[in-house]
């Protein structure tokens, strides 16, 4: 007797047939001059059962790299034998993406307003589609950062380390250093945990800018999360360089501005820094009252200012603390970075699907 046929995935008043895909537009609060607006969701409803995954890009809405990333993950040919389904919203504040701003026309931060409230802020309201419409309907999610405008990090996963799930999708994410982050009230990995989604949270580069490595590290990360998670098979070509059993962070800490001034950075992204290094040099235009920015803990610089005009009290050095030597952290930092600067596009976008 042949087997039934998988059901259709019911999201939003829409409903996907298994084996298909399909975008619709969810719609959000208008804009002020009489245009609609809406937020663009890409469903992939396998024709095999597996778990239901999100990713979610621009929660703050100069964060664009996110949609990068999530457009890659759509272009992979690899989604044809997908398991489960995949609810891809490369845009979720639409309104900052339009305006190339984190926050919203309120000026809320929209990852501080989850679970949010049909009948709230503007703010609020969109949290409360997304909650309700999206991550409901999910098992797993993996929501895309960046830095702040003029600020970059270097590639990392946060998640909640204590919790078994959101341990596991952390360490298939696949990157050497993992940031054990709590849940923070107002956020959406707080929120979908409340609906017992479990979220991580991809962290690379900066606002408003591309970079090619942290691309190319979401993609690869996402891929290897929906592999753990048996919604994609392995690939039948193995990887040239293995990557290790990820560390995780003890802790983090912001290294700030002792006085205002021209800040001049002697230290990069994924430096080992020891407890009293200097990290940079602060000083009037005239180059008088000079002083040391020194690193206030042994670890790993995981993000960092680019603005070079700094203001008494403003964070330039976030540190995180890891488990294990931080020499070897820091090694396998630099060959994950070069691993997967060698993958090719023809890799992670088309390559061939695996029964």
């Amino acid at each position: 007797m042949a087997k039934a046929r998988r059901k259709p995935f019911e999201i939003a008043g829409n409903s996907i047939p298994a084996g298909t895909r399909t975008t619709f537009e969810l719609p959000i609060p208008d804009l002020y001059i009489h245009t609609d607006l809406s937020m663009p969701v890409h469903v992939v409803h396998g024709r095999k059962d597996g778990p239901a995954m999100f990713l979610s890009g621009a929660i703050h809405g100069d964060e664009i790299m996110g949609v990068e990333i999530i457009r890659r993950v759509l272009m992979s040919k690899r989604l044809a034998n997908l398991r489960g389904t995949l609810i891809a919203v490369p845009v979720v504040n639409m309104f900052g993406f339009i305006s190339q701003s984190r926050y919203l026309p309120d000026r809320r931060d929209l990852n501080r307003c989850f679970p949010g409230s049909g009948t709230g802020s503007i703010a609020s309201r969109l949290a409360h589609v997304f909650i309700s419409e999206i991550v409901t309907h999910c098992d797993y999610g993996i929501d895309l950062h960046t830095a702040a405008v003029n600020r970059e990090n270097l590639p990392q996963v946060r998640a909640n380390m204590e919790d078994e799930d959101a341990n596991m999708l952390a360490r298939a994410f696949g990157l050497p250093g993992v940031l054990s982050s709590g849940l923070i009230e107002g956020s959406l990995r707080k929120a979908a945990m409340d609906e017992n989604v479990k979220v991580i949270v991809y962290e690379a580069g900066e606002a408003l800018r591309f970079d090619e490595t942290a691309i190319r590290g979401g993609v690869h990360g996402v891929h290897r999360v929906l592999q753990r998670l048996g919604m994609l098979s392995k690939r039948e070509r193995p990887a040239k360089r293995k990557l290790r059993e990820p560390t995780v962070a003890l802790g983090s800490r912001w290294v700030r501005a002792p006085q205002s001034g021209i800040h001049r950075s002697m230290s990069g992204l994924g430096i080992n820094v020891k407890k009293g290094d200097t990290l940079g040099w602060i000083a009037d235009p005239l180059g008088e009252n000079s002083t040391p920015v020194l690193a206030l803990q042994s670890g790993i610089i995981i993000g960092r200012s680019n603005l070079p005009l700094v203001t008494e009290g403003e964070a330039l050095f976030h540190i995180a603390t890891f488990e294990g030597p931080d020499e070897q952290i820091a090694r396998q930092i630099d060959n994950v970075e070069a691993a997967l600067d060698n993958v090719s596009e023809e890799l992670l976008m088309n390559e061939p699907p695996i029964v």
